[in-house]
């Protein structure tokens, strides 16, 4: 009974703690931030033209879907193929209200990191364009 007690304490912390924070607001009516909003535009077209077009470059790679983060910071990763919870090649996020995307990782270091770099910094511009390297 008395873990009980603790859990519902800290549960009611959190609840507490979570209201007490401010909004910041967002500047589209969608209740999206700019990250968020940059992030998935990067996402919908990476996995387009990386992973749904078969793109021989990034066969060995599985992409993970982090932008549901509620620490303000979307992002996806680039994770082995065979190991789907092994270490990420490569980080693409965003943070807070910044629409600016970062990349970075190990994959950055490799011959395709000249292409990542370049297909995510269109993509981020608003052009999901594939670039024809797909």
């Amino acid at each position: 009974m008395k873990k009980f007690a603790i859990v519902a304490g800290a549960a009611s912390l959190l609840l507490a703690l979570a209201a007490c924070q401010s909004k910041t607001p967002t500047p589209s009516g969608s209740g999206k931030s700019a990250s968020l909003m940059a992030m998935e535009t990067v996402a919908i077209a990476a996995h387009k033209c990386w992973f749904a077009a078969r793109d021989p470059a990034f066969k060995a790679y599985r992409m993970a879907n982090e932008l549901n983060s509620f620490s303000g910071t979307p992002r996806f990763l680039l994770v082995p193929a065979k190991n789907y919870e092994g270490k990420p090649l490569l980080v693409v996020q965003a943070t807070g209200n910044s629409s600016r995307v970062d990349v970075f990782g190990p994959l950055m270091g490799e011959p395709l990191g000249a292409r990542i770099g370049a297909d995510i910094g269109r993509w981020a511009a608003g052009n999901d364009d594939c670039g024809g390297t797909a």
